[in-house]
């Protein structure tokens, strides 16, 4: 299948070029969509790479292709680029339905991972996470013509039941399942994926009403909520808002963060092993530091 780690080296800066960005905390300046920004170089490298947070340009560097950019540039196009005329109009709207497709790919690889080690029973799933898989990467290989009429939300709507069938099965065996060593529950008591109080530790009321929040469906509007030393362990927290929340020192082990915004998120202490759909871009903008444990994501540089 297609490679879903960026390579910049064999793309054309189409991240530099096709989104828009306002100058906000993010970025220091304004640039509208289709636009080169001015930090682009001839070679299609950025000119402030290594200063891009010091530049005021964090949102740069928590943007993720997920590995569309070298396969617009390399497979849909040939190697051609943006700079001719003639190809600039397809390859920018190529790139955003790419990069979609590309970001399904990843979610559908994990959850087949995931299916595989947590859910070996269930044939049905894994067969329809391959047929889901298939059917992605098989259109990852389309013209141009054909990925600019693509309905991409149409394609998360069919698969989005599969990775939360997944995340279903993988938290229910974490909630009725043994711990495995090293998991830290001997530091952190007995707590069970369904909320309860750890030993010697009252789950806080912020702690359960963010569950209660998150569990049923609710709201998940939890923007600087404080959370901190929760046990959040198991918990649904597809799409929740996060922004700025306390979650020093909370335990996370496979919660389901896909689509979380984690931007600011206070993340010191907080053991996030085993997060399911936990992609290195969210872990980008969140803050945290050494004693974070992210396996098997890699620790961010500015942290």
């Amino acid at each position: 299948g297609p490679e879903l780690v960026a390579d910049c080296s064999r793309c054309a800066g189409l991240c530099c070029v096709v989104p828009a960005f306002v100058r906000s905390a993010d970025f220091a300046i304004t640039k509208p969509a289709q636009t080169p920004c001015p930090n682009l170089q001839p070679d299609f490298r950025c000119g402030i790479h290594s200063q891009l947070r010091e530049r005021g340009f964090p949102g740069c560097t928590v943007y993720d292709c997920f590995g569309a950019g070298q396969q617009v540039t390399q497979v849909t196009f040939g190697g051609a680029s943006w700079t001719s005329p003639a190809t600039a109009g397809p390859m920018f709207a190529v790139f955003p339905v790419m990069r979609a497709l590309h970001e399904l790919l990843w979610y559908l690889t994990e959850a087949r991972r995931m299916a595989t080690e947590a859910a070996p029973s269930d044939p049905d799933l894994a067969s329809q996470l391959a047929s889901g898989w298939e059917r992605v990467e098989e259109l990852t290989r389309a013209p141009a013509s054909t990925l600019v009429s693509l309905d991409v939300d149409d394609l998360r709507e069919a698969v989005n039941p599969l990775l939360r069938r997944t995340s279903e099965l993988v938290r229910a065996r974490l909630a009725n399942g043994p711990q495995k060593a090293g998991g830290s529950q001997g530091a952190r008591g007995s707590q069970s994926a369904g909320g309860s109080q750890s030993a010697g530790r009252p789950q806080s009321a912020g702690a359960a009403k963010a569950r209660r929040a998150v569990d049923v469906g609710g709201r998940r509007d939890l923007i600087g909520a404080d959370l901190r030393g929760a046990d959040l362990r198991g918990a649904d927290l597809r799409g929740a808002y996060l922004i700025g929340a306390q979650l020093a020192r909370a335990d996370l082990r496979g919660a389901d963060l896909i689509g979380a915004d984690l931007r600011g998120a206070d993340l010191r202490g907080a053991d996030l092993t085993g997060a399911l759909f936990l992609t290195q871009s969210q872990v980008e903008a969140a803050r945290g530091d050494w004693t974070t444990r992210l396996e098997p994501l890699r620790r961010p540089t500015h942290w």
